[in-house]
């Protein structure tokens, strides 16, 4: 609930994508990885982590890969450097080795590290890994005090496979285990088979962009303002106002204050592409259909990047982005989950609240002076 509260608040959080391999091979994965997928040092990620400190460091660590727990080391270090400037951590898993039937030591040892465990779930995975397996390790989880989550993913809201398991889910873990649902991305894999029809394009309305507001590091340390695939694997050529910086010469001071200075990133925040194309282009648009694919194409246009450069200079321009951020922020983690994921199952990322929130504040009470 706190990180999709927060997902609109700009460096509030960075995420890492720590490795492109995984042992699995889900026909979705937005990253087509493999097991001999690309991987870079360790110690590249490990540097950028050691910059955080306490006075200038993310909220939120956010680590992913493919599979991030194939380094398990490093998950672990990354989280540890995190908790000792008062940054928080997540890592999410496919659960590759949740067949075999203990969790491996090095594996428990970065799950014990990290503040919030999450796994990936869907009709895809289950083909490799079963049901009954990804609950076992999130009951010995939670039995342990563990905070856990579920990221699921399906076709839409009519998907069956959807119903029956968030229904599973929750009968099973008795509506403790909140769930993030959200619609199969039509990248990686899943690009051979997705076919998603173009939505109708109607009036250009201001329409923010609360997925640019947290840094991305790529596989390759490459740093952007967006973790959308077809950017990220060069299908789409690297739009320079997405472009943030790379973690082997750039500390995270450097690439936070890019985050938010970016007059750009700050404009599409504030308003989203389509608006700017439409408002600020030189011809009234870019010619590009689709909210992302306008993005893509703003600085092709001379006349979106230097008009923004002028109005991010002017007081009312900062008031908007501020009204703005608090106004994605005040309608919270559910108001996130309709318009990023499936609406229908947006409520269900509130599930186990009050029990987290009683867990708190017990250990508040039992660690405070009488």
């Amino acid at each position: 609930m706190e990180i999709l509260r927060y997902r609109p608040v700009p460096a509030a959080a960075v995420f890492f994508g720590i490795t492109r391999r995984c042992p699995l091979h889900c026909k979705h994965c937005s990253t087509s990885s493999l097991l001999d997928s690309e991987e870079y040092p360790e110690q590249l990620f490990r540097g950028f982590a050691e910059t955080f400190t306490a006075e200038n460091r993310p909220e939120f660590v956010l680590m992913s890969g493919g599979e991030a727990l194939l380094r398990p080391r490093l998950v672990q270090d990354i989280a540890e450097l995190s908790r000792a400037v008062g940054a928080r951590s997540h890592v999410l898993s496919g659960l590759y080795f949740a067949e075999h039937g203990r969790i491996p030591r090095p594996v428990k040892r970065a799950i014990d590290a990290v503040d919030h465990f999450s796994a990936s779930l869907d009709v895809f995975h289950e083909e490799e890994v079963p049901r009954a397996a990804v609950f076992r390790v999130l009951k010995e989880l939670m039995d342990e005090g563990k905070q856990v989550s579920l990221q699921l993913t399906g076709t839409g809201p009519g998907d069956p496979y959807l119903a029956d398991l968030t229904a599973e889910v929750r009968r099973v873990f008795d509506d403790r285990v909140p769930m993030l649902v959200a619609p199969v991305s039509p990248h990686g894999r899943a690009d051979a088979w997705l076919k998603q029809a173009p939505l109708p394009r109607g009036e250009v309305t201001p329409a923010p962009c609360a997925v640019s507001a947290w840094p991305v590091i790529g596989f390759n340390g490459q740093v952007t303002a967006c973790g959308n695939q077809d950017v990220m694997d060069g299908k789409v050529p690297l739009p320079p106002h997405l472009y943030l910086g790379h973690i082997a010469k750039d500390d995270w001071p450097t690439i936070k204050a890019r985050a938010i200075g970016n007059p750009m990133v700050r404009a599409i925040r504030a308003t989203g592409p389509e608006y700017l194309a439409e408002r600020h282009g030189s011809k009234g648009g870019c010619g590009a259909e689709g909210y992302c694919q306008t993005c893509w194409v703003l600085s092709k246009d001379p006349a979106i990047p230097r008009r923004v450069r002028e109005l991010a200079l002017e007081p009312t321009t900062r008031l908007v982005e501020e009204r703005t951020e608090e106004m994605l922020v005040g309608a919270g983690a559910v108001s996130f989950a309709q318009q990023y994921g499936i609406t229908e199952y947006a409520e269900l990322v509130t599930l186990g609240l009050e029990e987290a929130t009683a867990g708190a504040g017990a250990q508040q009470t039992a660690g405070s002076t009488p």
